[in-house]
């Protein structure tokens, strides 16, 4: 199993990376990459509006994930929060106008680390949507203005926020918690509704004590399956951004998430969602396999979370979210 084999007990010692280019994080698939594709007119879109009660559920969706941008978006009928700003703003605009969500209801942004793929637009929504504050730590303010061409008045939107503290923001309960990456500093978020908890964990190198904590209560999980390990030993990086990639504060492999999800799983778990697959060291196919085989082993029976009878008998949901595209908007019912 090599260097992880105690992966649930690995501390995490905070090395930074300062020093790596945004050319070099691009052509290691760790932070920046090409311009998404433009979407169609909002005008041209079908929007059938979202009904949901309050105690009836929470909405999901995804817009990208991967090098070349992060952005999900979690909302109720009140309104909603975005976790990440990587994807082009006129891309998350006509997939919500698409699903008939408001722009105008996203209350924050919150966001896990300062690397180019989940920072990128946050100024356009803020400077757009004027009611939308920043949700990150003050490292993470610090990392955007130092590291990035950005305007200084993105510190006017800014609403700082401590690891395992939560605050509240919509119908939301948040808690952002420690993961191990190499950006300036590195969260997770665990977003609770209702006795519900959504839990997204992307770029992280490991699991530690804390991130394994919020983690196993999730009933909802996103959670990194970057790369294939005989992938990126094979492959065509350098030696020394596959020691990055492989580092504890790096990127998590197919099987270390597998590993994770099979030892954690309960009954209580109801959708997994791999995210940031690597394009060059990953395909969604071999992820799927990996974490599936495992929870397999488990005795889980694993769904492909395409809403279908069949796959509403089984024990757990699992997909890939999508490097370009947005998936569909899922609507989590609460069982009240």
């Amino acid at each position: 199993m090599g260097r992880r084999n105690n992966y649930k007990y690995q501390q995490y010692q905070g090395v930074l990376f300062d020093e790596m280019s945004e050319g070099a994080e691009a052509s290691a698939g760790l932070s920046g990459g090409a311009d998404f594709r433009p979407a169609e007119s909002v005008s041209e879109l079908e929007t059938p509006i979202i009904d949901l009660n309050r105690r009836q559920g929470f909405v999901f969706m995804s817009f990208g994930s991967g090098s070349s941008g992060n952005c999900s978006y979690l909302g109720t009928e009140r309104g909603g929060i975005l976790i990440d700003a990587g994807v082009d703003i006129k891309t998350v605009e006509a997939e919500m106008a698409r699903n008939g969500i408001r722009p105008e209801k996203i209350g924050g942004i919150c966001l896990t680390h300062d690397h180019s793929d989940h920072i990128r637009y946050a100024y356009s929504f803020l400077r757009k949507y004027r009611s939308i504050r920043l949700y990150c730590t003050n490292r993470v303010l610090n990392g955007i203005l130092r590291r990035h061409n950005i305007s200084r008045r993105i510190k006017d939107y800014h609403q700082p926020i401590f690891k395992e503290i939560p605050f509240k923001l919509h119908d939301f309960e948040i808690t952002a918690f420690e993961v191990p990456h190499d950006g300036s500093c590195n969260s997770g978020f665990s977003v609770s509704y209702e006795g519900e908890r959504f839990v997204l964990a992307t770029d992280l190198g490991s699991i530690t004590d804390r991130a394994r904590y919020y983690m196993s209560q999730a009933n909802y999980l996103v959670i990194e399956s970057n790369y294939d390990a005989h992938m990126l030993d094979t492959g065509p990086y350098p030696e020394y951004l596959k020691s990055r990639i492989r580092a504890v504060n790096g990127h998590l492999d197919n099987a270390d998430a597998a590993a994770f999800l099979k030892e954690s799983y309960s009954s209580a778990l109801k959708y997994v969602f791999l995210c940031h697959l690597s394009s060059d060291n990953n395909t969604p196919e071999i992820a799927l396999r990996t974490t599936r085989t495992a929870l397999e082993e488990r005795g889980v029976t694993v769904g492909e979370a395409t809403g279908s009878l069949e796959d509403k008998a089984k024990d757990l949901q699992l997909m890939v979210l999508p490097r370009f595209d947005a998936t569909r908007c899922f609507k989590f019912r609460l069982n009240v």
